[in-house]
């Protein structure tokens, strides 16, 4: 098949090692922002933060969570150009969605006398809370729903990216308290490029399950 969305999804691989000189420009990196802002997310929650690790300074905050486990992936940290931390509310609340609702109302997709109709969908949130108000679980799903997004705008750019569920998140939780503010990191993203003698996954040819074993037409 020859469609353009294919041929970024065959393109796409995940980089074991990038080029420490090469660089995401600013203008694709506000197009990787802006992507991660439009992102979908269940009943338009957006219960995210996207913290951009670019500095050495932070890079090196960053590298010093991986003391205790996941080495494998600290190599990434200080190589590739960029780390986006992709962290989740594990306590959505009424007020985080009046939040939506006052932008809804803002960017005229709401009405003002519409508001408390509005609040309707955070009936869903309810279901996916528990006793202690605790909905991490959901909130974490969507961040998952912005890192997919990001992944084929990635792909899209030319810009190569490892997703990184190997990262220490309670250490992260130290590191990064004051950025974080309460919410959780379960995944991270490196990005920039692949580095062309030592990433031993760019050649490797593509492979996936057949369409007949994943799919279904009823």
């Amino acid at each position: 098949m020859t469609h353009p969305i294919i041929n970024d999804l065959k393109k796409r691989y995940t980089t074991k090692k990038y080029d420490p000189n090469l660089r995401v420009s600013q203008p694709d990196l506000m197009v990787i922002i802006e992507a991660m802002r439009l992102s979908s997310s269940s009943i338009n929650s957006q219960p995210w933060k996207f913290i951009i690790i670019e500095s050495d300074a932070a890079k090196q905050r960053m590298h010093d969570t991986f003391a205790n486990n996941f080495q494998f992936n600290q190599p990434h940290i200080k190589t590739a150009s960029h780390i986006i931390l992709f962290a989740h509310n594990p306590y959505y609340k009424r007020e985080n969605y009046a939040q939506v609702i006052e932008q809804d109302i803002k960017n005229q997709r709401l009405q003002e006398d519409q508001r408390e109709q509005a609040f309707g969908a955070y009936a869903f949130v309810d279901l996916n809370t528990d006793e202690t108000g605790n909905n991490a679980p959901w909130t974490k799903a969507q961040t998952y729903l912005a890192l997919g997004n990001t992944l084929h705008t990635l792909a899209r750019l030319g810009i190569d990216s490892t997703a990184m569920e190997g990262i220490d998140s309670d250490l992260i939780s130290k590191e990064f308290a004051i950025e974080l503010d309460g919410y959780q990191c379960g995944v991270a993203l490196a990005i920039g490029y692949h580095h062309k003698e030592q990433d031993y996954n760019q050649p490797l040819p593509k492979s996936r399950l057949t369409t007949e074993q994943v799919v279904q037409i009823l």
